[in-house]
């Protein structure tokens, strides 16, 4: 891989791309050509898992304008020149089998617009995935175990700024680009806005002034202090559940929302009473923080068609599939 000089400049690859445009991956080769050293551009890795799309013609599924910080929390950071696109989500397989299932991030140097009686695409043979595979390898930890980098580890280098809740542009982008539509643009900057409020209001005023506890929008409150409950229904990918209500989820989370280290959002609360079908069983994942392969002493599900869609996030486009406790499921 040869280090390109030139790949900081977002004009170069600034395709003005929108939901719904079809676009083509561009060969391995090519891709590689755009990469430095380290198998990245603008600080956004090409991953191993990448490859198998090569050649291939995907659809805009979202416009990766801004993103969630889920490794320090420091609210919603700006991407340059990036999508995410139709059915392509990372397979984990050169990650020690991470199940996270993240929908990966396209650069638009890596693609190309297709149009009306372009040739079909030219298939490419396999490719060496050696210095790939090397960097998604970081030094070992203390103890001595692997550490891994994928997308989702760098994304603080990737997008290094932040967008204030007061960077109205944003939610214009939004709109602009197809993400979503104005009234869900509009309210995902009132809550926001609500939350920005919610903050202060914790910091400045007394407990009895709060509104609703001081909670985010969302409103989900944890109940216990100590041990919070387990539960084993050994549910199988195929099987219907029902998502608890809220306040029976509530009731198995402490103060923190989280049920024996697992977090519960409020992005998850939009789901509960709904049913929906077991897609798989996840026992191993990436730490964002560390690059460590961590493997659940209890594992989790994941259901179909069951995304955070970013509407109590300020219309965050990476959609993660929230992991769901047994406990917070019963069989339909």
């Amino acid at each position: 891989m040869t280090s390109n000089t030139t790949q900081h400049a977002p004009t170069d690859t600034a395709k003005g791309l929108r939901v719904g445009d079809v676009v083509e991956v561009l060969s391995a080769e090519e891709i590689l050509a755009t990469l430095d050293e380290r198998g990245e551009f603008e600080n956004l890795p090409f991953m191993p898992e990448m490859l198998r799309y090569c050649g291939q013609r995907l659809t805009v599924h979202k416009v990766a304008h801004k993103l969630c910080d889920t490794i320090s929390s420091s609210g919603i950071r700006k991407m340059e020149n990036a999508v995410h696109l139709t059915g392509s989500r990372c397979d984990g397989t050169s990650h020690g089998g991470c199940q996270t299932a993240c929908l990966m991030y396209w650069k638009e140097a890596w693609l190309k617009r297709v149009d009306a009686g372009d040739a079909d695409p030219v298939t490419t043979g396999p490719i060496a995935l050696t210095l790939l595979e090397i960097n998604t390898l970081k030094e070992p930890g203390p103890d001595g175990e692997p550490r891994y980098s994928c997308q989702a580890t760098e994304l603080l280098r990737a997008a290094p700024a932040c967008l204030p809740a007061r960077d109205i542009g944003q939610f214009v982008t939004d709109v602009k680009t197809g993400n979503v539509g104005a009234f869900a643009s509009l309210k995902a900057f009132l809550v926001v806005l609500f939350n920005r409020l919610q903050t202060v209001s914790r910091r400045a005023l007394p407990r009895r002034l709060w509104f609703r506890n001081g909670l985010r929008w969302g409103f989900v409150k944890g109940q216990l202090v100590g041990p919070t409950p387990t539960g084993e229904l050994d549910l199988q990918p195929g099987e219907m559940v029902r998502i608890k209500t809220k306040e029976q989820i509530e009731a198995t989370l402490n103060e923190n929302m989280l049920n024996r280290g697992m977090g519960f959002e409020e992005e998850m609360a939009r789901y509960c009473g709904r049913t929906a079908r077991v897609q798989a069983r996840v026992t191993k994942c990436l730490d964002e923080k560390s690059g460590k392969l961590l493997t659940m002493k209890n594992p989790c599900i994941i259901l179909e068609d069951v995304v955070c869609a970013g509407v109590y996030n300020a219309s965050c486009p990476r959609q993660f599939i929230p992991f769901w406790r047994e406990i917070w499921l019963e069989r339909v």
